[in-house]
């Protein structure tokens, strides 16, 4: 069993690896590192940025600050701190971190001029300051401490956050941690780049403001900082000074959307492979590469990456940059993207003429447009000798000699090409051979380069970005023949033969496009459709997608599930022409039509079903859609971009689905001319996921071995003391998780009740609602569980039985009386632990009480959840806690004082003892402070709580109370700490 470090375990490792790297670290002692550069820097904690700190490296890197005027460019800089919305402030200061800022300085022949100050030194890296610093706390409206942050030049870029799976925790909860973070103190956020969650075993970093989905893994590096541990080679491959400061620099950009602005940096994919493509124009020998991400990988925004750094940076004099695209949807798609996006020197070619004004021209720009804009343009009408292509969709690249009308417009250009599914189909002149086209050795890439950079299907499933993808295999279903169905030619044919002759002569003489269009089979399919949808898709809110050979096909099929499942819930997509017979006629959409019945299916609840021929199996990205019912005889490349429109990740999806009614997958090899490796992870048999599922149930069962698996209470007390305490408890947690989707994505499967793996899974639901009220005191956790598994619960688990064995307590007399009753010591623990937190974690910064209690808390649960104490102990030690919290509230109640004035009257008493004279006279002091805050501070709007104004009135408040009138100002003299804590007190019981 692995033994797991501590957090403070992970928070030492990582600052040691910072350091080899070159951070200067504060904290690898073991004590908190930031308390050691506040005083060095003279922060006070509700400061975000070491302003000192700062303004040293301004003067130092700046002829026009100096120290006579670098506090006025401080006290400029504090205020774009202010920000009502954290991406906007974000995006502004940023602004500031990579152009300068403006400031107004006064020449000794006192003219005035205006300057550009540089806040970090980007050409000579040695010139900034690195500090990695772990435990920084900053009080503002509440106190927060990020386990690690990184500082460069005193201002934060980076926050991270550390969990250890050895105290039931891991980055998931790293990552609710930062979010919460970022509400509650966003000021400290506005300069960020990106956030870092991890745990023991792994890590996940997000641009500032990245919702949870968008926290993804490093999982790549240079040479120089490959290793074994892939965390800390994450840690130092993400980290490194020199890659921090070039992204930051280089690679963000911010995106508008409906809901509000998002920034984005790049996956660690996109970053290698955009500085391949710079190295290689740098270089200036070689001019082709291909580049082969996965589909679902971003190529769009590497291509985007790579314009961005072309256009900006210094490896071309004046280049001009074209991305080209392969469909009018995928120019539209990109052109809405760069519109949205913060990259400011493009252009469209709106037309052939226009594309080859723009290449005669030859400005330096982003050109987006279409291959297919290229047929007409004249030969050698290239303007500028610093061109670099990058092909979307290599292999389309190719057809209908597009490539040697691009060739001849541009012949001597950087060309690039991006392709998830490339194309080898021979090795003569005319077959299409993706990487023989964009290898630098042609002919002979087999032993040379076969691609610039490659990011393969099963690093996108190993990393999260894709899902795996299953396949069912239906094509030998038995179907009616109906003569009558079948032209009398045909039916001549079938005259004399028994049924099966008959059936054996479809398979060898019709066609895949014909055999689609026979109504028999048809039915059929449409019959094992509607039912699958129903059982497998539909439960858990996912859809689906037909795929046709022919229109005539599509528009049977949408025919008949029309028929069986509504008008609202089936559309269905083709191209026609006013020659079409009614059968086709009558699914016709025209273009505008057809995106809006798209962005429904996208956003809506309806459609729920698409029938498609020639459609969407490119560029269409929808996580909601599941499940995709092939019948279609596609192949290699056709066929891997099919498959990728099942693959994107939705939460509670799994994995993505193809039911086979062609039989493509009967011969995967035949299928898919790929490598080894890319055709295992393409899909997979769909019989590997019910295997899946046997494991994981036994994994899961194994940590309830000598546990009766029936209901009875016993039982259910058992198991959930057995999980209270590690290692049990994360495994149950992590396991159940993953057994839960594995159980949503194989049922129903008569395989379930036959084998007994659906009673194991009724018990093991049992436990998991019992599991979760215990430990996080919801009162119905069933509820967000996923549908097949509510269904379950619902049907064969008496949920009133479980809430009155497992009942939820908040703190309070009664509580205290009421756990006495449980039997269980386990249980009994998990309760008290789950309910003193959750009632003091909100009131931490409201009295000093409160933190040291809860300081207590997470000792006593790390003790016992790491066995060194047993759950009696755990229980008495909790209960105690319990008990003076109770207390704390009960003496502020008997000294009639209001939460503030006992809060600071209790920190005079127990914090500065020496310093007060007497119990009354700090009861005296504290009622005062109380008094002139509420006359004094403007309390009546919002945002008063972290204002400058607030801040600095209280400081004014104590100096006053405590200076002028009690002769105190030992205090705040002695003590850095005195005015950030009676600032949180007056604050944090004022709200």
């Amino acid at each position: 069993m692995a033994d797991y470090p501590s957090e403070e375990g992970v928070e030492h490792s990582l600052l040691s690896w910072l350091n080899t790297v070159g951070w200067d670290t504060y904290g690898e002692d073991g004590d908190r590192g930031a308390s050691a550069l506040d005083a060095a820097y003279d922060r006070q904690s509700h400061e975000v940025v070491y302003w000192d700190l700062l303004a040293e490296q301004v003067v130092a890197l700046n002829k026009d600050v100096t120290e006579e005027n670098v506090e006025k460019f401080i006290s400029s800089l504090k205020r774009d701190l202010d920000s009502e919305n954290l991406m906007d402030g974000n995006r502004a200061f940023h602004q500031l971190l990579t152009k300068g800022k403006t400031f107004t300085v006064r020449r000794d022949d006192g003219v005035t001029k205006t300057v550009y100050v540089d806040l970090i030194d980007y050409e000579n890296p040695e010139n900034n300051t690195f500090h990695a610093v772990n435990q920084f706390s900053v009080s503002r409206e509440t106190t927060i401490r990020p386990d690690v942050n990184l500082f460069v030049n005193g201002i934060p870029l980076v926050t991270m956050e550390l969990k250890s799976r050895a105290q039931d925790n891991d980055w998931h909860d790293a990552v609710s941690d930062l979010l919460a973070y970022e509400e509650d103190v966003p000021r400290l956020f506005v300069p960020g780049l990106f956030n870092v969650a991890a745990d023991t075993m792994e890590l996940r970093y997000g641009a500032v403001g990245a919702p949870r989905e968008f926290y993804e893994p490093w999982n790549d590096a240079p040479d120089q900082y490959a290793d074994d541990n892939e965390m800390r080679q994450a840690v130092k491959a993400l980290c490194n000074p020199a890659s921090l400061l070039d992204l930051l620099k280089n690679f963000v950009f911010y995106e508008r959307r409906a809901g509000g602005d998002a920034k984005i940096v790049p996956r660690y994919m996109q970053y290698y492979a955009v500085n391949a493509i710079l190295d290689r124009v740098g270089e200036g020998e070689d001019k082709t590469g291909l580049i082969w991400h996965t589909q679902g990988s971003g190529k769009s925004f590497t291509m985007l990456y790579a314009a961005e750094n072309l256009l900006s940076r210094d490896m071309a004099d004046n280049p001009q940059v074209f991305i080209i695209v392969d469909t009018d949807k995928l120019n539209s798609q990109m052109r809405d993207q760069l519109a949205n996006l913060s990259l400011e020197r493009w252009t469209e070619a709106t037309g052939i003429d226009h594309l080859e004004e723009l290449i005669e021209e030859g400005q330096s720009e982003l050109v987006l447009t279409t291959i297919q804009k290229f047929q007409d343009v004249e030969p050698d009408t290239q303007g500028n000798d610093e061109v670099i292509v990058m092909s979307d969709e290599a292999h389309r690249f190719m057809e209908a000699d597009l490539g040697s009308r691009l060739d001849n417009a541009l012949p001597d250009c950087y060309h690039f090409g991006f392709t998830g599914t490339p194309v080898r189909e021979g090795e003569t002149q005319k077959a299409r051979n993706t990487f023989r086209e964009f290898s630098p050795d042609g002919e002979d890439y087999r032993t040379g380069e076969r691609y610039l950079h490659q990011y393969t299907v099963k690093e996108g499933i190993e990393d999260g970005l894709i899902l795996p993808v299953y396949f069912t295999l239906r094509h030998e279903m038995e179907w009616q023949i109906d003569e009558g169905g079948l032209d009398d030619e045909f039916d001549q044919e079938f005259r004399g033969l028994t049924k099966d002759e008959k059936r054996e002569f479809i398979r060898e003489a019709v066609n895949t496009t014909t055999l689609a269009e026979i109504e028999p089979r048809v039915d059929k399919a449409v019959e094992e459709i509607d039912q699958h949808y129903d059982e497998h898709v539909s439960p858990n809110g996912w859809k689906g997608m037909v795929v046709t050979p022919s229109r005539r096909s599509a528009a049977m099929y949408g025919q008949r599930l029309t028929d069986r499942r509504g008008e609202d819930e089936v559309e269905v997509l083709y191209t026609t022409t006013n020659d079409d017979p009614d059968l086709i006629q009558q699914f016709h959409t025209d273009p505008d039509e057809r995106d809006s019945i798209i962005k429904s299916f996208k956003e809506d609840e309806d459609p729920k079903l698409l029938v498609v021929h020639n459609m969407l199996l490119t560029g269409f990205d929808a996580p909601i859609l599941k499940t995709i019912y092939l019948d279609r005889n596609l192949k290699n490349h056709t066929l891997m971009q099919a498959i990728a429109r099942t693959n994107r990740p939705a939460e509670g999806k799994e994995n993505g689905e193809i039911v086979d009614f062609q039989g493509v997958f009967e011969n995967i090899d035949e299928a898919l001319d790929y490598d080894d490796e890319t055709k295992a992870y393409a899909a997979r048999d769909k019989s590997e996921l019910f295997e899946d599922l046997k494991d994981q149930l036994e994994t899961v069962m194994e940590i309830f071995g000598g546990i009766p698996k029936n209901d009875s209470q016993e039982a259910a007390y058992e198991a959930v003391e057995r999980v209270s305490t590690h290692p049990e408890r994360r495994q149950f947690k992590q396991g159940f998780r993953r057994l839960q989707s594995l159980y949503e994505s194989v049922a129903p499967d008569k395989r379930l009740i036959e084998s007994g793996i659906e009673d194991d899974y009724k018990w093991l639901s049992r436990v998991h609602v019992a599991f979760k009220r215990t430990t996080s005191g919801d009162d119905d956790p069933e509820e967000d569980m996923q549908e097949k598994t509510r269904e379950i619960i619902s049907e064969n688990v008496e949920i009133g039985e479980i809430k009155r064995d497992f009942p939820t307590y908040k703190l309070g007399e009664e509580y205290l009386e009421d756990v006495e009753g449980l039997d269980n010591p386990g249980v009994k623990a998990s309760q008290i632990a789950h309910a003193t937190r959750e009632h003091l974690h909100p009131r931490e910064n409201q009295n000093p009480r409160y933190k040291r209690l809860s300081e207590r808390v997470t000792d006593i649960v790390e003790r016992w959840q790491g066995d060194e104490i047993g759950d009696p102990e755990a229980v008495e030690a909790l209960k105690a806690v319990e008990e003076e919290i109770l207390d704390v509230e009960a003496e502020a109640d008997e000294k009639g004082m209001e939460a503030a004035e006992f809060a600071i009257y209790t920190h005079l008493t127990e914090e500065t003892t020496e310093a007060i004279d007497s119990e009354e006279q700090a009861e005296a002091v504290a009622e005062e402070i109380v008094s002139q805050f509420r006359d004094r501070v403007d309390r009546g709007y919002h945002g008063w709580k972290t204002n400058q104004q607030t801040i600095a009135e209280i400081e004014r408040i104590l100096l006053d109370v405590l200076v002028k009138q009690y002769d105190l100002g030992q205090l705040i003299q002695d003590d850095d700490d005195f005015v950030d804590a009676i600032r949180n007190y007056l604050i944090a019981n004022n709200g």
